[in-house]
């Protein structure tokens, strides 16, 4: 059942291993036994969601602007220099900091090197509303790159960020659909910024349009509607 909550509303979000999205917060408490079952408040309104499991909330709104939450995946574009690592314009209302040495066998002498406008995914280490975002390049468990780092070549394309929670449902059809036409790669970031990669150019205007026709913020097509669409193309 669909729950709307309002901000400042209370929301039964109760986990071990607790993680909060965007729309959410939990209220501070003195000690550390009292942070496990301090209270969880909506920041926005908007839908709130959780995972199977129930270890993830967020609040889906209508929000136009990426607010950054731990853990999440994002596309963002090197946008300068800063001391050891880079700025990362990931769509927030700050920059992100990236470190030279979160990338998977990063060391001092041996750094990846990135220009303004460089293209990567990455993950958010740390996100907090009076910070800047932090970046890392490699998996939190593994440490290992896990698909994590530049792009390179393809093209990139905005979403609503609801579209974009969507396409990371392994149980949404569409990129499913749209691989089993074509070979293609995909990265998609929790900000609204997905990044294809196809052998031809058609293949990737057919994949943006059909994106923008599933976005509920455009046509909010249907599966039947989009076999149909892509039937009518030439790919």
């Amino acid at each position: 059942m669909m729950s709307i909550v309002l901000p400042g509303e209370q929301v039964p979000a109760r986990h071990v291993n607790l993680k909060l999205g965007p729309g959410l917060l939990q209220l501070s408490s003195e000690t550390q036994q009292q942070a496990k079952t301090a209270p969880v408040i909506a920041t926005r309104s908007g839908v709130l969601n959780h995972s199977a499991n129930k270890s993830k909330w967020w609040v889906e709104g209508n929000s136009r602007r990426y607010v950054p939450a731990p853990q999440e995946s994002v596309i963002g574009v090197v946008t300068g220099r800063s001391g050891e690592g880079w700025r990362v314009d990931i769509g927030s209302a700050h920059p992100a900091s990236l470190d030279g040495l979160a990338f998977e066998g990063a060391t001092k002498r041996n750094k990846p090197s990135l220009k303004v406008g460089s293209l990567l995914y990455a993950r958010v280490s740390l996100a907090h509303k009076d910070m800047e975002p932090e970046l890392e390049c490699f998996d939190a468990q593994t440490h290992k790159a896990d698909g994590f780092g530049e792009l390179k070549d393809g093209f990139v394309l905005q979403c609503s960020l609801q579209m974009s929670r969507l396409l990371l449902d392994p149980k949404h059809f569409l990129l499913p659909l749209l691989g089993s036409r074509f070979p293609l790669e995909a990265a998609v970031g929790m900000n609204g910024k997905v990044w294809v990669s196809t052998k031809e150019t058609k293949q990737t205007i057919a994949i943006v349009r059909c994106i923008e026709a599933v976005d509920p913020d455009g046509g909010g097509m249907d599966e039947t509607s989009v076999k149909k669409f892509l039937s009518k193309l030439d790919i």
